[in-house]
């Protein structure tokens, strides 16, 4: 993901000028398929693919027939693998939210030094909120247009418009994304303090509350929240858990018409703002990290959270502070955007005056009638979230020796260098590539999300195999020319997945359109190749930022690891995450590889920084996937010869 230029439009919202998302001729992407898996598979394994393949795609095959509809499908909708992307990546999942699926952006540590510093940042924070609010209203969000490859492009803007008005609402089987756009939508926020929810209306007689009104009503809903007689029980925590589990627990609370009235206000608000206490003085970016992911458990501030809203703001007395996302409304750059307008906001705020100057009625808590059978899902819920915390590990690691600019310095792409890092890191660390998915954003197109650029590339595999061979002494030039290669394919790949051009969401599309036509699940979903191609044991995407802020995410796969990076001039910053149940993965072993391979891989550029990169791709050897343990000078050998070949110097 690219930073964004934007520029002033009379209505960000209307995409009808985009293109529809193309769809990938078929014969491309199996092709590209057998490409990407065949280096993670043994001989014996890709033969059986290849043969599967072939069978699909075979003339007036099942292949054939699945795309003729979906050319039909296409033609039809705004964009074909919409729906069939949401319900995949986010809807049809069943695990909890916190971790393995809601990302979370980590704010600067705010200095507080007294308990109403921090209700005066959420107070802003607020007034920032209601802002921005009103420019989506006007329609008058300056339209984004993309910046690096292809720059200049104008982007969708429809996820922009779900942030307040999306609510991820669970189900037994499937959750529903619910986005109320209407001009009815009620103008209230949900506050969270003590594992207690409060209605604070923004708006009162029609006039919208300033920062001074809602400095007094923050300190309110404080005081509200101390009074154990009131205290409800914390029903935040049923958000945390399973899809499913909540789901069943919700229908056991709309047995009540007091649950449901607090249900109701807590799905239609803005967002929610939780006031957290404090925990400590001094925070770590991993620490601060881990808390904005899960909010510490039940024992912390993990029932202070309601997961389903879209932008959940914690505000921590302590200065720990930050934004959870549910990611099915909105990707992570639309999250960036709109912290950093608030962020901006705050910084240019004066001091909100202690006192207000008008009578303002109380808010309302929101209140509970719970049965046994609803206070034991809420303790189920917290056990569950109690083993969460203890099994996610985070490593928040800055890279001070270099940023960016060094790469493009040496005219190479830095979101590609980094990935090529991140394949060194992994194979370091265990000896083998796996498949790697990095976000890729299709909003050149009408309704366009996301694809996945594979950057476990066949060329990534030689080159970390060459920078990891033990039998490889003087061999630095080759070592810099399977570098280049290795960026000149992830670069590629990136171009094609932003243009619509990759394969994941066209090979969904297919499967899911078998499944529509009520067609046995063809034998190439069935396949080992794809099962393994499908476990992204790496999950990776660029989040930078212009300001000071890191965004976080867990694995996808318990044997896997999230790596998030915002790539700075001078410096990288790194979140990486992993599953302490895991024996296979570790994230700060992780971290060293990855710091180590960034220092060698600088080393290497800096002997043959002036040296013109070759023309033309380096093509991989054929005997690759047949002798995973081929030695890398035979692999450079074969590279020199072909270089010969072509009329060049080796």
């Amino acid at each position: 993901m690219s930073l964004l230029k934007q520029e002033p439009s009379k209505d960000s919202r209307t995409t009808d000028s985009l293109p529809k998302l193309p769809l990938p001729a078929l014969k491309d992407t199996l092709d590209t398929y057998l490409r990407c898996v065949k280096h993670l598979l043994t001989e014996e394994c890709f033969q059986k693919t290849q043969e599967t393949v072939k069978h699909f795609g075979a003339p007036g095959g099942l292949g054939e027939l699945l795309q003729c509809k979906l050319v039909e499908r296409r033609e039809k909708k705004a964009n074909w693998v919409y729906d069939y992307w949401l319900n995949d990546m986010y809807l049809n999942n069943r695990l909890a939210l916190p971790v393995n699926s809601s990302p979370a952006m980590v704010f600067p540590h705010q200095n507080f030094r007294a308990p109403v510093d921090s209700l005066r940042f959420a107070a802003n924070l607020i007034c920032g909120i209601l802002e921005y609010k009103s420019l989506l209203d006007a329609h008058t969000l300056p339209v984004d247009y993309a910046r690096g490859q292809l720059a200049g492009t104008a982007l969708c803007m429809e996820q922009y418009y779900r942030i307040f008005s999306a609510y991820r609402l669970p189900g037994h089987e499937r959750d529903t994304l619910v986005v109320d756009n209407s001009s009815a939508m009620p103008e209230h926020i949900i506050v969270a303090c003590k594992n207690q929810f409060f209605v604070l209306d923004v708006a009162i007689n029609s006039r919208r509350l300033n920062d001074r009104d809602l400095l007094t009503q923050l300190e309110k809903i404080v005081k509200m929240a101390h009074d154990e007689d009131e205290r409800q029980p914390p029903i935040g925590l049923l958000t945390s858990d399973g899809r499913t589990a909540w789901a069943e627990a919700r229908g056991e609370l709309l047995r009540e018409s007091t649950n449901r009235e607090s249900l109701d206000l807590l799905e239609r608000c803005l967002c929610l703002v939780c006031l957290d206490d404090g925990g400590k003085t001094e925070w770590t970016d991993s620490a601060r990290a881990l808390l904005m992911l899960h909010g510490g458990g039940a024992a912390a501030n993990g029932g202070n959270r309601w997961y389903d809203k879209s932008m959940q703001f914690v505000v921590g007395a302590d200065g720990c502070c930050g934004v959870v996302c549910e990611h099915s409304a909105f990707e992570g750059i639309v999250l960036v955007q709109c912290t950093e307008y608030l962020l901006k906001n705050i910084s240019q705020t004066k001091p909100v005056p202690a006192e207000s100057g008008s009578e303002l009625p109380a808010p309302r808590r929101l209140r509970w009638k719970c049965t046994p059978v609803v206070h034991k899902l809420v303790s189920s819920s917290a056990d569950r979230l109690h083993r969460l915390v203890k099994n996610l590990e985070v490593n928040v690691h800055k890279f001070r020796h270099y940023g960016k600019e060094t790469i493009k310095g040496l005219k190479m792409s830095p979101d590609a260098f980094i990935q090529v890092a991140l394949q060194l890191a992994y194979y370091r660390c265990h000896g083998r590539a796996v498949s790697t998915y990095e976000s890729a954003s299709i909003r050149r197109f009408k309704d366009g999300r996301v694809d996945n650029i594979r950057s476990a590339t066949p060329e990534a595999l030689v080159f970390v195999r060459a920078m990891t061979g033990g039998n490889v002494r003087d061999c630095d030039a080759m070592k810099m020319e399977l570098l280049r290669a290795a960026v000149t394919a992830q670069t590629k790949n990136s171009s094609l997945a932003i243009m619509g051009m990759a394969i994941d969401n066209h090979l969904l599309g297919l499967r899911q359109m078998a499944q529509e036509l009520k067609i046995e699940n063809p034998e190439i979903f069935r396949d080992e190749a794809y099962r393994v191609s499908h476990e992204f044991i790496l999950s990776t995407s660029q989040v930078p930022t212009t300001v000071e802020m890191f965004c976080c995410y867990g694995p996808v796969v318990p044997n896997g690891y999230g790596v998030c990076y915002n790539p700075q001039p001078d410096h990288f910053v790194f979140c990486v995450s992993s599953f302490r149940e895991s024996q296979q993965t570790c994230s700060s072993e992780f971290v060293k590889s990855l710091e180590q391979g960034l220092l060698d891989m600088r080393d290497l550029c800096q002997k043959y920084k002036t040296r013109e990169p070759r023309q033309g791709p380096t093509e991989m050897p054929a005997d690759l996937s047949k002798n995973p343990e081929a030695p890398v000078l035979d692999l450079a050998k074969t590279l020199s010869q072909t270089k010969l070949q072509a009329g060049g110097k080796a």
